[in-house]
Formats: C-alpha cells, sequence, structure tokens
C-alpha cells in the first residue's frame, strides 16, 4: 500500500471519528497503583509491593501501538534497549543480553530461540517487570531480571476482537482474540498473523584497501523480510471454588523472504612476486540460497487446589520445543529442499504452594524440574541433554506497620554441575506515600548445551569453533536499591543497583602451542582454518546503573511520564594478542550494553458521549550502544505520534488508529554489516483498526 493510499485512509478515519463527537464526558486515566504479583509471587498493589517492580499496562501499550514485546519495552522502560541483526532482535535489560533474562508468562517460563516473538501484544494485560532479585521463585539463572507477561483472560460470556495494523515497507499484522466463559469453563484463544518486506537504508558495503575506503553495491538488505503466524489457546475447568485444571498450547511458525536475486561482492589481495605491490580485486556472488524457517510449538497443563484461603496449591507441567530448518529454493545440489538444522526441548514440571501461616507470614515454597535437549546438526551435536532439579521456598514478614521483608532461598543440582545455592533477600520500608526498598540476590546459570557441545565453521572468515565441555557455571551477586514516592496524582522513584558477574562465558582464540600439542587441533590447521577458537569461562563483568522514571495524571486526561538510566559496565576479558601468542587482559563496556537512555512520553484522553480519543507521544532516546566485534552503533532518537479512536455501540466497540512512526526520520545510513543503532526504515504512516464484540 503507498503512503498517498495510507494517508487517505488515515483522513477517511479521522472524519468517520469525529463525526461521534457530542457532549464532554469523564476522561480516561493511567492507574499508577496496579496490582502486581512478579515480586514476591502472592498479590500486592504495586505501592505495597516488598520487592520495586515496574509495570507497563495495556493502557500504554494499547497508546504507543506497540507491535512487538520487545519493541512496547524498549519505547516505555529505560532499562531495556534492544539491537537487530541477521540472528533477531537482542534485548539488554540493566546492561546485560536477554540470555540472563528470564521471560514469563502468566508467572510461567517460556523457552526457545523465538520467546519474545510469540507473545502477542493484543492480549497482554499488562507487563512486569523485576530486576535481578528473583534468585529464588523464578530461577537463579535471573542474573539480569525477570520479565512476566500477564495475559488478558475476560470473564464475559463471549468477547471477540479482530485487528488490523498497516504500514509501510509491506509491514502488516492481523489478530483475533476469542474468549469464552460457559459456567465452569473457559476458553481463551488467540491468533496473530505478521509480515514485512525487506529494506535497505544503504546499499554500499565497506571494503579497505590498504587504508583506502572501496564501496560496493550490496544487495543484502538491512532487515530481511518475513511471515509470521501465532496461535494461543488455553482451556480451564473450574469444578469447585477449590479445584480447577488448564491446558494450553502454543503454535509459532516464521519465515524469511529473503530476495533470491540478491548479490553482494568478496574481496581478494595478492601481491606481486617481483614488485611486491598488493593489487585487490572483486567477485560477485549471489547473497543467499536459502530462507530459514523456524517452527514452536508448546503444550502443557496444570492444576489449582485452594483447600481453605490460607493454602494455595499450584502443578504447571509444560513442553517447549524449537525447530531451525534451512529451506533451500536453488542449489548445485537440488532445485528446493529443506533441511533440519536445529532442535531443542524443554520440559518443565512445578509444584509450589502459597500457605498464610500467620496474619504477618507467608510462605511460598516448591520443587521444579527441568530437562533440556538438544540436536543441531549444524553444530555438530547429534542429541545432549541435561537435568536440573529445584528446591526453593521464601517467605514474607510483615515486622511492624511500617517494616516488611522478604528471605528466600534457592538450591539447584545439575546432574553436569552439581549442586549450588542462592539466596535473595529484600526489607521494604513505607510511610505514607514515601517507600525505600533493598534487596540483594544471587545467581547461578549453568552453561546451555549448544555453549557446551557446539563445533562450526565460518568459511568467510576461516574460523573453526571447537566445543567444550569443561565450562563452569557462571555467578552473580545482585545489590538493588529503590527509593519512591506515590500519590494520586504523582509517582516517582529513582534506583540503582551494582551487579557482579562471574565466569562469563566466551570465545577463547587458542595459541599456536596449544594447537601443535593436540593431534585434533592441528588436523583442522591443516585443512585451512586459520582462527581456531572455544568457548571458555574468561569473562567477568561489572554493571553499575541508575535509574529514574516519574509520571504524573495532570488535569484534564493529561499524563506526562518519563524515564532515564546511566549505566555504567566494564567488561574484563582474556584476549589473545596474535604476535606475541601471549594472553592479555583487556576491559571494554559490556557487549551491546548502552550508557545513556531517555524514555518520554505524553498523552492525552477525552471523551465525548459514545466516543473517546487518546493522543500520545512517545519518544525514545539512546546514547551509543557497544559492540564486542564492530564497536560503537551512533546514538539515535525516535519521536512517535499515535492517535486512538474508540467508539462504542452497546455490545460493540470500535476502535480505529492513525499515526505516524519515526516523525523526524532518523535512520542509520552507516554501510552493510555495520553495527546499526536502529533499523528504522524513516518516517513511516500507520493506519489500525480493532473491532470488539462483549456480551
Amino acid at each position: 500500500m503507498t503512503i498517498k493510499r495510507l494517508a487517505f485512509a488515515a483522513l477517511a478515519m479521522q472524519s468517520v471519528c469525529l463525526g461521534f463527537a457530542q457532549n464532554s464526558k469523564d476522561t480516561e486515566t493511567i492507574e499508577l497503583n496496579p496490582v502486581v504479583v512478579t515480586g514476591t509471587g502472592t498479590y500486592h498493589k504495586a505501592e505495597n509491593s516488598p520487592v520495586a517492580v515496574r509495570v507497563i499496562s495495556a493502557k500504554e501499550l494499547k497508546d504507543i501501538q506497540a507491535t512487538s514485546v520487545q519493541d512496547a519495552l524498549a519505547r516505555l522502560t529505560p532499562n531495556i534497549t534492544t539491537s537487530v541483526n541477521g540472528m533477531g532482535t537482542f534485548v539488554n535489560f540493566n546492561g546485560v543480553s536477554d540470555d540472563y533474562i528470564v521471560i514469563l508468562v502468566n508467572g510461567r517460563k517460556l523457552s526457545g530461540d523465538d520467546r519474545w516473538e510469540r507473545i502477542a501484544v493484543s492480549s497482554i494485560k499488562r507487563i512486569e517487570i523485576l530486576p535481578g532479585a528473583a534468585s529464588a521463585l523464578y530461577g537463579s539463572e535471573a542474573i539480569a531480571g525477570v520479565i512476566n507477561i500477564i495475559t488478558d483472560e475476560s470473564r464475559n460470556t463471549v468477547e471477540a476482537s479482530a485487528g488490523t495494523r498497516i504500514s509501510s515497507k509491506g509491514r502488516q499484522e492481523n489478530t483475533i482474540n476469542v474468549d469464552v466463559n460457559a459456567g465452569k469453563f473457559s476458553s481463551f484463544t488467540s491468533y496473530n498473523h505478521k509480515e514485512a518486506d525487506s529494506w535497505q537504508v544503504n546499499n554500499y558495503q565497506e571494503f579497505d584497501e590498504d587504508g583506502t575506503q572501496v564501496l560496493k553495491l550490496t544487495g543484502r538488505p538491512m532487515s530481511v523480510g518475513f511471515k509470521s503466524e501465532n496461535v494461543n489457546e488455553r482451556m480451564e475447568w473450574r469444578f469447585d471454588d477449590k479445584w480447577s485444571v488448564y491446558i494450553r498450547g502454543n503454535y509459532y511458525d516464521y519465515g524469511t523472504e529473503r530476495p533470491r536475486s540478491a548479490t553482494y561482492f568478496t574481496q581478494k589481495s595478492s601481491k606481486d612476486k617481483n614488485t611486491g605491490e598488493k593489487t585487490f580485486s572483486y567477485s560477485e556472488k549471489q547473497a543467499y540460497t536459502y530462507d530459514l524457517h523456524h517452527v514452536s510449538y508448546l503444550y502443557g497443563g496444570g492444576a489449582r487446589w485452594t483447600p481453605n484461603k490460607n493454602t494455595h496449591v499450584y502443578l504447571d507441567v509444560t513442553s517447549d520445543n524449537f525447530v531451525s530448518k534451512y529451506n533451500y529454493w536453488q542449489t548445485s545440489e537440488a532445485e528446493q529442499y529443506e533441511e533440519t538444522r536445529k532442535r531443542t526441548h524443554q520440559t518443565n514440571e512445578t509444584l509450589r504452594g502459597i500457605f498464610r501461616l500467620a496474619d504477618w507470614n507467608k510462605l511460598s515454597a516448591g520443587i521444579e524440574f527441568v530437562q533440556d535437549a538438544l540436536n543441531s546438526q549444524s553444530d555438530n551435536i547429534d542429541f545432549e541433554t541435561t537435568n536440573t532439579y529445584n528446591f526453593f521456598a521464601q517467605e514474607e514478614f510483615q515486622i511492624t506497620n511500617w517494616l516488611d521483608a522478604v528471605a528466600g532461598l534457592r538450591y539447584t543440582y545439575n546432574d553436569g554441575f552439581h549442586s549450588a545455592f542462592t539466596p535473595n533477600a529484600s526489607i521494604f520500608l513505607h510511610n505514607g506515600g514515601l517507600r525505600f526498598r533493598a534487596s540483594y540476590a544471587g545467581g547461578y546459570r549453568t552453561p546451555t548445551l549448544s555453549q557446551m557441545y557446539a563445533t562450526d565453521q565460518a568459511k568467510t572468515t576461516s574460523r573453526y569453533t571447537i566445543n567444550n565441555t569443561n565450562l563452569k557455571a557462571e555467578k552473580n551477586d545482585f545489590w538493588n536499591v529503590n527509593a519512591e514516592y506515590g500519590n494520586d496524582w504523582v509517582n516517582v522513584s529513582v534506583s540503582g543497583y551494582v551487579n557482579k558477574i562471574r565466569n562469563m562465558i566466551n570465545y577463547r582464540v587458542m595459541t599456536e602451542d596449544e594447537i601443535m600439542a593436540d593431534a585434533n587441533l592441528t588436523s583442522i590447521r591443516n585443512e585451512g582454518w586459520t582462527t581456531i577458537r572455544q568457548r571458555d569461562n574468561i569473562d567477568r563483568a561489572t554493571i553499575k546503573g541508575v535509574s529514574a522514571n516519574i509520571k504524573f495524571l495532570l488535569p484534564y486526561g493529561f499524563t506526562l511520564g518519563g524515564g532515564y538510566t546511566y549505566t555504567d559496565s566494564k567488561a574484563k576479558t582474556i584476549a589473545l594478542d596474535t604476535k606475541t601468542q601471549t594472553y592479555v587482559t583487556t576491559e571494554t563496556p559490556v557487549d551491546k550494553s548502552v550508557k545513556d537512555v531517555v524514555n518520554i512520553l505524553a498523552s492525552w484522553d477525552k471523551t465525548w458521549a459514545n466516543y473517546h480519543m487518546n493522543i500520545s507521544l512517545n519518544g525514545h532516546i539512546q546514547g551509543e550502544r557497544f559492540s564486542s566485534t564492530y564497536g560503537y552503533a551512533p546514538n539515535y532518537q525516535q519521536w512517535d505520534l499515535s492517535t486512538r479512536h474508540t467508539i462504542t455501540l452497546n455490545q460493540f466497540i470500535l476502535e480505529p488508529g492513525i499515526g505516524v512512526e519515526n516523525i523526524f526520520n532518523k535512520r542509520d545510513t552507516s554501510y552493510w554489516n555495520s553495527n546499526f543503532s536502529t533499523i528504522n526504515p524513516g518516517r513511516s504512516l500507520f493506519v489500525s483498526l480493532v473491532l470488539k464484540f462483549k456480551s
């Protein structure tokens, strides 16, 4: 759809919406004190939670019209940034990558390579963000923190909605949600389709000819086109006030649509034997011969038993599976075929209980079993598994009317790494609108099967990676303090944290002595591989940060909020000096970390009879992002303007939306294969429409 057509559709929708305007009525506001569950595993008003939890509401998600969970997190909280490359979108939380983030959906873990993409924004009720202090309840691998996605489960007899969003570059999203409540039975169904075309901002790649810059055209896009389908289903039976059971499932299918005619150039240098003069030549090659095809599927179920108001017992069982394939469309071997690249499987079984032992005390305790399995042809892994057994307990104490405390402990036994204890504790002082929290948590993350067993070859860089089954677990200590003040019209929060991580896993290049002393490595070298490396526990990091957030509920329907995060990260790593063949310790920022991030959100809500309008302005400003491979990506900012119109007609609700993404047309025009600050294609008009029915 062209920009002109989008503009015409936007004007038409705007006219229809204004046609419903009648007399002034009450305005819509954002709740400053929602109910949260993530901090302790039990329900609290946010202001009364002993552990600081940042909440993103469904209204905030609707107002900015986010298209993905990653997009919403980056635009609404300065503690989280994202980066995109050919492997997908990566999330950085308080200076640490998403490998160290635990993602929950309604309190249940989500795993797999496509875990972010499997969450449809249209079904989210709120997002709860917990930094660091979560080792007892949610797993010691929460070295960065926990992000809990709470989905909306309607209690109407029937509630259905269908929506679409269209923007430039073929970007389109379609959603359907259907909730049914019939007596003791409930069903919650969602479907989400996304697609986009490929796009490029700068179609040149850069080569170096002994200090001279040479540019060549490339057909490789900055963002590769794709299509995805995502289906979620949850059914629940409530037999009585004491017993209920549920089953759930998810199916996610994702496929890239790479340009088949795309080409790129490779560089080759040679020296004249007589003159010693170096010359360079370039060969044009086909860029792609295959598309990536991912399939994830999850199934599971559980039960809840509540014999009395002081006892709640939950059983959850989940099987989470991921398959990645190469879909070759034309090669020298065959016209078209599909090849499985990787399979992962995780089984999670959890039995937990919440027990109110006294008016001033709650105990949460349980056991958890996790099994991971991996088969990867591209990494030369036939079939490997690992089992982890967890026992956890956490106590909540109300010591006085103004002082609460939480203390927890998790015991982890992994069949490859044996035992570990990870504690967490927090205190909470509160008096009126003033609140102060301090917390500590220890973390323990065992190496993944891929980190231990994967061997791979990169022919373009002549690099060979061998496996390492002697890796150690990564550990951390996380301290966090938070001061907060809130009342009916303002909430302000300031937090500071220190996160020290030990035994971080990274790549270590092997020395010539190591290679020559090992017959297998010597054989690899003789095959022409110039760099041989393995994963090892060679890094340690210290991340310090301060963040501040403020939100005002102003008169006449205005809401204003913003946040700032400063992150000081230092990663010490061991690197090989290829000339001296000795290891030296270097210090850099943590990979993919950003020092300064600012978010701003301003909105206005107004209601006239059966018509409600929201106008929102959202700004995201961030400094340079560091990459251990490419150096710094430039700083950038992006401002988005969106309008949402709600027309209520008895049981039907019509909700069109119109907006401009990237108002000031900020783009990163770096050469291809750079560390892009953003892959946004530039200023774009978008339109959306949601139709809801309730009975």
